[in-house]
Parts: C-alpha cells; sequence; structure tokens
C-alpha cells in the first residue's frame, strides 16, 4: 500500500467540491439558509457595467467626517468586510463615526474577458473616486485598499495623487517574490496564455489554488473541527457564512487577471518600478500623502515581507506600519481585529482631519 501524500492541488479540487455540497445541504437545514454574508444596511449609488458603489447608512456620522472608499479585490467578495454583526470591519468603521463607501466589483462574463487592469484602475476606480469628489464637495478621499485592491489602490494614489487625502492598505501585496509569498512560488511557472484561452478564469480555479497552498488546515480540519465541535445553530449559521463567502467565487476577467498575474507576481513590477498603466508610469514616490499599512503578521497569503517594503517605496513621511497578529482572514473576521482595527484607522483619520 502506498503511503505517498495526495497532491495538494487534487485534494484541495476534492474537497471544494465536498465543501460545496456540503454547504448545499446544510442550507436545507432550518434557519441555516438565512445565513447569509452581509449584517449592515447600503445603498446603490452608482453604477457602470458590472460595477456598484455603495454607501453604508451612518450608525453614528459626524458631520465633515471625510468619506472612506474601500476598494476590495476582484478575486472574491467583499461580503468579507460585513459578515456578521459581531464579524464586520464596516460595522465597526460605521461606530466609529466613519461615512463608508464600498466598491462592488460584480461578477464579470464573456463582455467583460477583455477588460484590463487600466479599466478597473483608471476606469472604474476612478469614476468612483470622482462620485465621491462630486458629491462632497471635496478634493480627496480617503481610500482604503484591501488585498488586491490595495495594490490597487497604491497604484491610483500613486497615478492620481490628487484626489487622494490619506491612503490606507490592508492586507497589501507590494512585494511579490518574497521568500514567504507561496502564491507567488505556484505562479511563477504558470503559461498565463493557457490559462486564459479559453476566456475567463473560473471562480473554483482560483479557489483550488488558494486551497492548495495550505490544503490539510483550509480543507480537511475545518469539516472535522465542525463535526466533533458539536456545533449549535449558531455556530452552524456562522461557519455556512464563511462557506458562503468561499464558494461565491467570480470569474476573472482574462485579461485583466492575465496582467495582474504577469506585471506583478512574475516580474514584479510595482517594486522594480517598471509598472505602467494607460502610458503612465506607476512611481511609487509621487504618494506623499499620509499612509497607514496594515498587515496580517500571520499571513499565508500576504506574508508581511510582501507588505512591509511599502516604507522605503512611498515618497511621505508620514507613514505608519500597523501589525495585527492574526491570518488573512483574521484580518476580517477574528476578535483582535474587530477590536483593533477600526479604531485604529479611525482614530489615525481623525488625526489627520
Amino acid at each position: 500500500m502506498s503511503s505517498a501524500l495526495p497532491d495538494p492541488q487534487v485534494l484541495a479540487a476534492e474537497m471544494l467540491e465536498f465543501g460545496r455540497r456540503l454547504s448545499a445541504t446544510l442550507t436545507g437545514l432550518g434557519g441555516v439558509a438565512k445565513a447569509r454574508p452581509g449584517c449592515s444596511a447600503k445603498q446603490r449609488v452608482w453604477g457602470e457595467d458590472k460595477v456598484t458603489l455603495y454607501r453604508y447608512e451612518p450608525l453614528s456620522r459626524p458631520a465633515g467626517v471625510t468619506p472612506v472608499l474601500i476598494c476590495y479585490a476582484l478575486v472574491n467578495r467583499p461580503d468579507m468586510m460585513d459578515l456578521q454583526t459581531d464579524r464586520s470591519l464596516i460595522r465597526g468603521f460605521l461606530d466609529a463615526g466613519l461615512d463608508v463607501y464600498l466598491i462592488d466589483w460584480g461578477y464579470p462574463d464573456g463582455a467583460d474577458r477583455f477588460n484590463d487592469l487600466d479599466d478597473y484602475i483608471n476606469g472604474y476606480l476612478h469614476r468612483c473616486v470622482q462620485y465621491l469628489l462630486d458629491t462632497h464637495q471635496i478634493a480627496g478621499v480617503n481610500l482604503l485598499g484591501v488585498c488586491q485592491g490595495g495594490t490597487f489602490s497604491l497604484c491610483y494614489a500613486a497615478l492620481h495623487p490628487e484626489r487622494v487625502k490619506n491612503l490606507i492598505t490592508m492586507v497589501t501585496p507590494v512585494d511579490f517574490k518574497t521568500p514567504e509569498n507561496l502564491l507567488s512560488k505556484w505562479v511563477q511557472g504558470v503559461d498565463l496564455n493557457l490559462l486564459v484561452q479559453g476566456g475567463n478564469v473560473s471562480g473554483d480555479c482560483l479557489n483550488s489554488i488558494y486551497l492548495s497552498l495550505m490544503p490539510f488546515r483550509l480543507t480537511q480540519q475545518k469539516y472535522v473541527d465542525l463535526v466533533q465541535g458539536g456545533a449549535d445553530q449558531r455556530q452552524l449559521e456562522n461557519f455556512m457564512r464563511m462557506e458562503r463567502w468561499i464558494f461565491d467565487s467570480p470569474d476573472q476577467a482574462a485579461e485583466a487577471l492575465r496582467q495582474f498575474i504577469q506585471w506583478f507576481y512574475q516580474e514584479n513590477r510595482l517594486v522594480n518600478g517598471t509598472l505602467t498603466l494607460g502610458a503612465q508610469h506607476v512611481d511609487l514616490k509621487r504618494i506623499i500623502h499620509p499612509v497607514l499599512n496594515i498587515f496580517a503578521s500571520k499571513d499565508h497569503l500576504v506574508p508581511p515581507s510582501a507588505s512591509v517594503p511599502l516604507a522605503r517605496l512611498v515618497g511621505t513621511a508620514d507613514y505608519t506600519a500597523l501589525a495585527v497578529e492574526v491570518g488573512h482572514i483574521g484580518m476580517y473576521v477574528s476578535a483582535r481585529a474587530q477590536r483593533e482595527v477600526p479604531a485604529k484607522i479611525a482614530a489615525w483619520l481623525r488625526d489627520r482631519e
């Protein structure tokens, strides 16, 4: 009998399918069908193509506060920022009196196959920023970029520094080739033309890649813990919200994904200073406004070594780094993050109003 361990990618694909079936089964149980991500009321204020800009209804909003625009990643749904009432960074921001907007990139389809990074950053993101500038009659927004959305925000702030008042990056990769970056190691040899030759890349494909980085912890172990833990209704609903978020993965516009993997992961253009978007050179030294860089000390997707180099790359003297002792997902949903992150962001912004 062979003692060889299963291939991580095969295991991840199998557990992805198992998780999807389990999710469908649990959804049929009483009450669990209501366990959907998202708890804070919001209104659609702008939209174009698949992209929607939301404004969250205030819980406590002091007059004259510069709004915060959250730019989330393309590769996952932004529901993780507002998973449930006791695990919601957005609710924490609202409790702190911030005026919060969020970009929902939607679900790309075949019509978006040729959307590139310039379309997303100098197009959709730029027009969302313009909406806030016009609506609030201000010169610059507080831009909060999360994960891949943080990389987008860095590019935008470097290209349009006059439109950004303060910049916050959260679990944001900057140096894409540090030794601890498992995802970077995985994609170095990927044939990108082959990857996108059929059009958009499915969310399931990307999910399998993420799960294969830590296959036993991210696949088998969580289901074992669920069964052995004797979960009650509330715990089961909490588990299901997370599962729904994991499996609700948008397809990726082929050209934008190809560019992101090649330019950032394979060629590390942001750190090397060779990135251009829309024929404009992206120079991080043009970021001269205040920067708050928040990273997770236990992150396996965006290790601290991928984020901390930002300090030497930006042109501002007002730079603050904040390490939070959590993992990548823990930055959104852990009790520690709920206690620390919204309060730190709100205080940092108040000091710069």
